[in-house]
């Protein structure tokens, strides 16, 4: 038995590297996409484009004003004369928020009347309006906080000191400079693994039935648990070997720190990869040529990626698909990757994870092997 698993073992690494262009797509493109998400999969919202009207023209408005065109998260592309032009802008998409001042703005400052900023945003992305909106809050914010400062250390200095004032500390833990790179680039360390070893193994087998060759292999005295083993190890290394290129590249390259155990990410990365074989595996039994494959895989990895809550809270999402969560290998996978990098957490605390990985893992092979045994007869 033990012969005839290491001679399919040594075919399927023969075909898997048997040319420059396999060996390149096992392991290129997961790095490429690794650069490009990690740069591309983020949170800040930097640059808004941005239109400004100022009817005051006062030394104040402009003062408020150049604390826009200071900040990194505004760009202001276009300064207007008539209000009539603020639609056609967003309209083209050229802007996708526009900053009025009324005449009179500096004059009911000076009164101690309140002055109305408004602001004008296009709300087609609601996430990007809503963080946008935010952070036009906090620099008016801050304007008016230092505006009543100046004026008081003018007319009462001395009841400066005793202004009472309520300071916010912050003290952001595991990531302390706030970057959505580290919270994003584990994230992808599993879509990533996901992606590879469910399309690798749902592929592998369909071709093997495509062109012929599996009603061969059947007839060989090689068993059906021997095939099985043969087509799935290869790709275990392989899925296992991808983790931890892609984990090289989140670490050196975007400097993500890696704070937790090497071992208690190894168990995670073996888990998961076992959930996506046996995936991989069904996707096989459910279709007969590469193009379903390919079409059921997108049906899988789609929503897996999504109920992960690897760019939307889990919280955020309706009850009942919060419940379906629970089926999501991925979910409990990025728990671990971000456990492990960002909190230096152990397995007293990722338990639950890896329990959920292991009898998701159990199941999922368990249904496929029988389904496989099923469309061999």
């Amino acid at each position: 038995m033990l012969g005839r698993i290491r001679g399919m073992l040594i075919k399927e690494f023969i075909q898997v590297f048997r040319d420059k262009r396999s060996r390149f797509v096992l392991f290129g493109p997961p790095v490429i996409q690794m650069l490009v998400f990690g740069y591309a999969a983020t949170l800040d919202i930097r640059h808004v484009p941005t239109a400004v009207l100022d009817y005051d023209n006062s030394q104040v408005s402009r003062d408020l004003l150049s604390r826009f065109t200071a900040s990194p998260y505004f760009d202001v592309r276009a300064r207007l004369e008539d209000h009539r032009q603020i639609g056609e802008l967003i309209d083209r998409g050229d802007v996708i928020m526009a900053l009025q001042i009324n005449a009179g703005f500096a004059e009911d400052l000076r009164k101690g009347q309140t002055a109305h900023l408004q602001v004008i945003v296009d709300s087609s992305n609601s996430n990007t309006a809503l963080i946008a909106v935010g952070y036009v809050n906090q620099v008016a914010s801050r304007f008016s906080e230092d505006y009543q400062t100046e004026r008081l250390r003018r007319t009462s200095p001395l009841l400066l000191p005793q202004m009472p004032r309520v300071v916010l500390e912050h003290r952001p833990w595991f990531n302390t400079d706030l970057q959505s790179q580290w919270f994003f680039v584990p994230g992808i360390i599993g879509n990533l693994v996901l992606v590879m070893v469910v399309t690798l193994t749902a592929f592998a087998v369909v071709r093997e039935r495509e062109i012929g060759t599996l009603e061969q292999i059947m007839v060989t005295p090689i068993g059906r648990l021997e095939f099985i083993l043969g087509k799935t190890v290869p790709f275990f290394l392989i899925g296992l070997l991808d983790t931890l290129f892609i984990s090289l590249v989140g670490t050196l390259w975007f400097g993500v720190p890696f704070r937790g155990s090497i071992g208690v990410l190894a168990l995670g990365a073996i888990l998961f990869i076992m959930c996506m074989l046996g995936i991989g595996l069904f996707i096989s039994t459910i279709s007969k040529t590469q193009q379903q494959a390919m079409v059921s895989g997108f049906f899988f990895i789609m929503p897996a990626i999504t109920f992960s809550g690897f760019g939307t809270p889990i919280s955020s999402m309706p009850e009942v698909m919060q419940w379906l969560t629970y089926l999501d290998p991925l979910r409990y996978f990025l728990d671990v990757l971000r456990g492990v990098y960002l909190k230096g957490v152990g397995l007293e605390v990722l338990w639950p994870q890896f329990v959920a990985l292991g009898a998701l893992g159990i199941v999922m092979l368990s249904v496929s092997v029988f389904r496989f045994h099923k469309s061999l007869d």
